[in-house]
């Protein structure tokens, strides 16, 4: 029989559970599916949201042919077979047909490249699913042809009515008597995806052979942990051991920050995952007061993508115990931050005039880089001059941290700038 979670999956929006923001009365796709037509879009988000079934209830609406490669195991030349037989399946009047490439991020550029006519001639409409961020794992050409629609891990009531539709609907389980107790754990161990939850239901469906079935926090907990999968890359667990390793970093502890380590790659977690974050920890957590760390973060993610498993552990693990044990700063961190919030307060402030670009003579005659004052002319190749706008002249986002290299720093940058002491 097949799993809980393809039994009860949905083929009409009125069925889909979440995602109201695009799907919802007046939303933009549900606008989009009711006019008929499409453009090509890619789909982000967590595992388990409904991308996959979002794409086929579409096609399905739009009674279009659906074609469906995934990015594991298609190369060029499956791409291009199925770009053909759309072509010379189509119909003029009809909409183009749907091409969905689940986990389109582990599509290689060149894979990606052989579907920029197709998409750009509209011989077929593109729906990518991801889990990672496009910006990143999409080539740009593509991206740009393309809007990228966000969805959000199922919220608690989304994944109440599915435990819900799954009680009194499915074939097996309306046939069985269930006690619903408890849902917490339940709740939490799906993590906001609606296949995890559906999974841990068969699951202690299936172990459960009284006539009553009993659900509460305790059963949930026990059977999952007799479940011999001890690391779910894609659940709840994936984000509390990332979080316990960058905490570890944070905290200076070198050995906790290697156990969590340890607990990824015997996971199987993605080495690029893992260097990642380690980036993002290095200029985050270290910051200026090791810049090496940043360097060495990503020498990590270099090697780690040339050697793979299981020789990428030791790049990593160098890493690891390099930044946990440098000391720490966050003031670049704090300071864009700071930086960021008062743009958003005080809008688009004029650049001052000497500081601008007067690439014509126009420009020029308008004032644009009138009086710059270029610093290498001037002893200790410093001088001063208005950098920030009127309104923000002497305002201050970096504050130094209390280590021996951002000390320095500031002791130098006050002597450039007294009327803005740090």
């Amino acid at each position: 029989m097949l799993p809980l979670a393809e039994r009860l999956r949905p083929t009409t929006l009125d069925d889909y559970i979440g995602q109201k923001h695009l799907v919802g009365p007046g939303a933009v796709l549900r606008q989009m599916i009711d006019s008929g037509r499409i453009a090509s879009f890619i789909l982000w988000g967590p595992p388990g949201v409904g991308k996959t079934t979002l794409a086929k209830i579409i096609a399905q609406r739009l009674d279009t042919p659906f074609f469906t490669l995934s990015a594991v195991n298609s190369g060029v030349k499956d791409v291009r077979d199925v770009i053909e037989k759309a072509r010379s399946g189509r119909f003029f009047s009809q909409q183009s047909p749907i091409l969905f490439i689940d986990e389109i991020h582990r599509f290689s550029k060149s894979q990606q490249d052989s579907l920029l006519a197709a998409v750009e001639t509209g011989a077929i409409t593109l729906i990518g699913a991801t889990t990672e961020n496009p910006s990143f794992e999409v080539i740009r050409p593509l991206l740009s042809r393309c809007q990228v629609y966000v969805l959000k891990s199922l919220e608690r009531d989304d994944l109440l009515a599915l435990l819900h539709r799954a009680l009194t609907t499915d074939v097996v389980l309306r046939e069985r008597k269930v006690e619903l107790k408890e849902t917490d754990a339940l709740l939490r161990y799906s993590g906001g995806d609606a296949r995890k939850l559906l999974g841990i239901l068969d699951l202690i469906s299936n172990a459960d052979s009284q006539e009553t079935l009993v659900i509460d926090n305790h059963t949930v907990t026990e059977r999952l942990q007799q479940n011999p999968l001890a690391y779910d890359k894609e659940g709840e667990m994936h984000y509390d051991i990332i979080s316990a390793f960058i905490k570890s970093i944070r905290g200076s502890d070198p050995d906790a920050a290697l156990y969590w380590l340890a607990r990824m790659v015997e996971g199987g977690e993605d080495p690029k995952f893992i260097a990642r974050r380690l980036v993002i920890s290095a200029a985050e957590d270290i910051g200026l007061a090791n810049p090496n760390a940043l360097l060495l973060a990503n020498a990590a993610f270099d090697a780690v993508q040339k050697i793979g498993w299981p020789e990428g552990r030791i790049p990593l693990a160098e890493a690891t115990v390099y930044l946990a044990t440098s000391p720490k700063s966050n003031s670049a961190y704090n300071g864009i931050n700071q930086a960021m919030e008062n743009v958003r307060r005080t809008g688009n402030l004029p650049v001052p005039l000497p500081i601008r670009n007067a690439p014509t003579t126009l420009m020029a005659e308008l004032g644009y880089h009138d009086g710059y004052l270029y610093p290498h002319d001037y002893p200790g190749h410093f001088t001063p001059q208005q950098y920030m706008p009127d309104a923000l002249r002497n305002t201050v986002f970096w504050h130094p941290a209390d280590n021996p290299a951002e000390q320095r720093a500031g002791e130098r940058m006050n002597q450039y700038w007294p009327q803005k002491p740090r």
